[in-house]
């Protein structure tokens, strides 16, 4: 998320700012899948399972949806601002409350009790088969496998207590080595890294306003900074400058099928809300960064990556650009949604992408609708309304 625009909205009153809004139709009407199989009852509670669900937000609750239908198989009240992220296996998703990380059994659409409690529940990671959450009002780090939310007991995993609280991410290698954002609540300056016994063993702090993480091929960890992105590979930070004083990534998307890593650009440090239209590309391999201009704007939320590497970015146009990472040509460009702009106020309802396997999900939260993209050959697969306008759109997914 856009750190500048995070802070402005926590220290901000509920402003009546304008919510994402549809400017055109797009084709595609109302439809569900008619091979949709029925749920099977799960064979320790009375829940209908849910195969493959996504988990939507709106104002006041979360809809438990139907992967293949996109139907709503259950709306649960949660009151206040939730998120939501994959939990790492295929039936929990992690729902960031206001009173810390909350673990929903999706396909069996219940809370499971498992709580890691804290204010400001920030980043879930999932990387080399854990799962890992960083709580920025108190610093602390959980890792866990995600195989072990099964139990239904909270997993004994490792932990890890910042320096000092702040907005911050980590992410824990195969090799037991753990990275960690450094920083306050008023300055991040970049990571540091960890043996398994959590006992410092590198450090980098030449990566101002240090925010968001991606993984590459061949375990390429970078987290981005005010002036390019921090890049830890085979035990050693580099580097990579941005061509411009103040080049803000913030925001990044990885593939273990790719050594580029996708980001978000930005030039103004005193914008109210830049919104840009150029994406970088990152080389983990060569560490250089290239950026490519789609001459659309899009948001945090754009951000994805297709299941052979290809980069997605959700524009503003409404289309969903499909992008060779490796030399930057748009490859793809799929209409999805109607015309939209991102709102001042980063809560605020605005399309939103997420991606499983070959399907791309993409909200449009001005008409109610959620659809569901064959990511290779472009055709619209499924489109639904829904009873309210959603928000946040995660699901499950298994592996990592």
């Amino acid at each position: 998320m856009n750190t500048s625009i995070r802070n402005r909205a926590v220290t901000g009153t509920a402003l009546a700012l304008a919510v994402a809004t549809v400017l055109t139709a797009c084709g595609g009407g109302d439809s569900s899948s008619a091979d949709a199989k029925a749920p099977e009852k799960s064979p320790d509670t009375k829940a209908v399972a849910v195969k493959d669900p996504l988990v939507a937000t709106f104002d006041g609750g979360l809809y438990v949806l139907d992967g293949e239908s996109l139907k709503v198989a259950k709306t649960i009240e949660l009151p206040g601002f939730n998120r939501v992220n994959p939990a790492g296996d295929d039936s929990h998703v992690v729902v960031s409350t206001d009173s810390g990380f909350r673990v929903l059994n999706a396909a069996e659409q219940t809370f499971t009790g498992i709580e890691y409690e804290g204010a400001k529940p920030g980043h879930v990671v999932r990387h080399a088969g854990k799962t890992i959450l960083f709580t920025d009002g108190t610093g602390e780090v959980n890792v866990f496998d995600p195989d072990d939310l099964g139990s239904g007991q909270k997993p004994e995993g490792r932990t890890y207590a910042s320096a000092e609280a702040h907005h911050g991410v980590a992410i824990e290698l195969s090799n037991g080595e753990l990275l960690s954002t450094l920083g306050t609540e008023e300055k991040r300056t970049g990571a540091l890294v960890l043996d398994k016994n959590n006992k410092e063993i590198k450090r980098a702090e030449n990566c101002p306003g240090v925010h968001g993480e991606a993984a590459a091929q061949g375990e390429a960890v970078a987290v981005g900074c005010e002036d390019g992105v921090l890049i830890y590979k085979d035990g050693e930070f580099t580097k990579v400058d941005a061509p411009d004083d103040y080049g803000r990534i913030g925001n990044q998307a990885g593939s273990e099928e790719s050594p580029v890593l996708l980001g978000d650009y930005k030039t103004d440090p005193e914008a109210e809300l830049e919104r840009p239209t150029r994406i970088s590309l990152i080389d983990t391999e060569t560490a250089k960064l290239r950026l490519v201009d789609l001459g659309t704007s899009y948001s945090f939320r754009s951000l994805g990556r297709g299941p052979h590497g290809e980069a997605l970015v959700l524009g503003t146009n409404g289309v969903l650009h499909v992008i060779d990472p490796a030399t930057g040509k748009v490859e793809k460009e799929i209409p999805v949604v109607g015309k939209w702009q991102e709102p001042l106020d980063w809560q605020q309802p605005r399309p939103t992408l997420f991606v499983r396997d070959h399907t791309a999900y993409v909200s449009e939260p001005g008409e109610r609708k959620l659809h569901a993209v064959d990511i290779e050959s472009g055709e619209k697969l499924t489109s639904v309304t829904l009873p309210k306008s959603t928000n946040e759109l995660s699901g499950v997914i298994a592996g990592h």
